[in-house]
């Protein structure tokens, strides 16, 4: 049984165990591929991955054990299991909206709407069939009117036509996540105000884990030590008629400029977690040799390309659903547009990785990246300088 503990953040992380690790040894092979099947595809196919869609007996509500997660800001992960295969919960959750003026980079401001005071919002983790209870708090300080459409649900709008709450109110909403992945929630009122309060930072990830685990193409477990969620986030700031940007007094001040300068479909700043920088410096990512590393990215407006430079991703979750195979090995992959993906990263060498999106232009013009610090022994074995810059000979 896999250890169920994750660190996720914070300084005090040392005693959280590694596991052991290892590549998926039952894949098909290549001439089982070419001539379209064969035992080892077949192998895979037949796995628990898909036998169908699972279904689940309603539950009475009453009787189930009920949790109350604390939500933290990103890039961390709330304390939560990986494996859970006891009876569903009732994961009880509270969300509030702030509407606050936020420096996007030196000098340029905007009004973001978020979730929690973050951007993107908190990240959410429950299990498979769990419920999960969520109270949206709109309060009376806010100007606007919010709700929230969750990926992971069914019904009304994703939840968007049962929680609209106008400042002074509050809602709850339950809802059973009957999916496992990664997916998105933003705030949706409806008409030209959906994409107006997404481009404001309205939105986040919740990840619904299988109640047994992650698990590699041939089914065996896999685990992770440490979790970060990265929310890449794209603004459409007014400039005035001196090409300045532009700051405005209210949340709602800036609507009718932001809107011209959405139809041009062109960003003026593209960033992750919320402002330039965010995840370097002070707010840099960290890890060890040896350890596991689980990012889930979203974009809830425009596609993504992640990537780690200096490592791979060994597990990939290109589409968020967790009860497909994951894909190995990966280079690059792409985060659609209104989704968000997983990925595992082994760290095999100490030293500097950079997590960017491989649009070039938006990962160093915008600085759309986050920064990555591994510490632990080099492998000279995975790569060694053999001599070092000098004159030509």
């Amino acid at each position: 049984m896999l250890s169920v503990g994750v660190a996720c953040g914070g300084e005090d992380e040392a005693a959280t165990a590694v596991p052991t690790f290892s590549l998926p040894t039952d894949l098909p092979s290549q001439e089982a591929v070419g001539d379209g099947g064969g035992e080892a595809t077949a192998a895979v196919a037949g796995s628990d991955y898909w036998s169908g869609p699972r279904t689940w007996d309603p539950e009475d509500v009453s009787g189930l054990e009920r949790v109350t997660q604390e939500l933290v800001a990103p890039p961390f992960f709330p304390e939560h299991e990986q494996v859970n295969t006891g009876d569903p919960r009732v994961v009880e959750i509270r969300m509030v909206v702030e509407e606050k003026e936020i420096e996007v980079t030196s000098g340029v401001f905007m009004w973001a709407f978020t979730f929690n005071g973050s951007v993107p919002g908190p990240i959410i983790v429950v299990h498979e069939g769990d419920y999960v209870e969520l109270t949206l708090v709109n309060p009376s300080s806010n100007e606007l009117l919010h709700n929230i459409d969750l990926h992971a649900s069914s019904g009304a709008l994703g939840g968007g036509s049962l929680t609209q709450v106008g400042p002074g109110q509050e809602v709850v909403l339950r809802f059973r996540a009957t999916k496992a992945g990664v997916f998105i929630y933003h705030c949706a009122p409806g008409g030209t105000m959906v994409p107006w309060h997404v481009v404001h930072g309205m939105n986040g990830a919740i990840m619904v884990l299988p109640r047994e685990g992650l698990r590699d193409p041939a089914g065996n477990p896999i685990s992770y030590d440490r979790a970060y969620y990265v929310g890449e986030q794209d603004y459409y700031l007014p400039r005035d008629e001196n090409g300045e940007f532009k700051r405005y007094e209210s949340p709602s001040a800036s609507m009718v400029d932001d809107l011209a300068a959405m139809k041009t479909l062109i960003p003026t700043h593209i960033v992750f977690n919320g402002v330039t920088g965010a995840l370097q410096g002070d707010g840099q990512l960290t890890a060890n040799v040896g350890e596991n590393v689980l990012i889930v990215h979203s974009q809830a407006n425009r596609q993504s390309y992640p990537h780690l430079i200096g490592g791979h991703g060994d597990y990939v979750w290109e589409r968020g659903g967790f009860n497909s195979p994951p894909a190995v090995d990966l280079e690059t992959w792409v985060v659609a547009a209104g989704s968000a993906g997983a990925s595992i990263h082994t760290i095999r060498q100490p030293g500097t990785y950079a997590y960017l999106s491989h649009n070039l232009i938006e990962a160093f013009v915008f600085d759309a990246k986050a920064i990555l610090v591994a510490e632990g022994e080099w492998d000279n074995d995975l790569m060694e300088q053999i001599k070092e810059p000098g004159p030509i000979q």
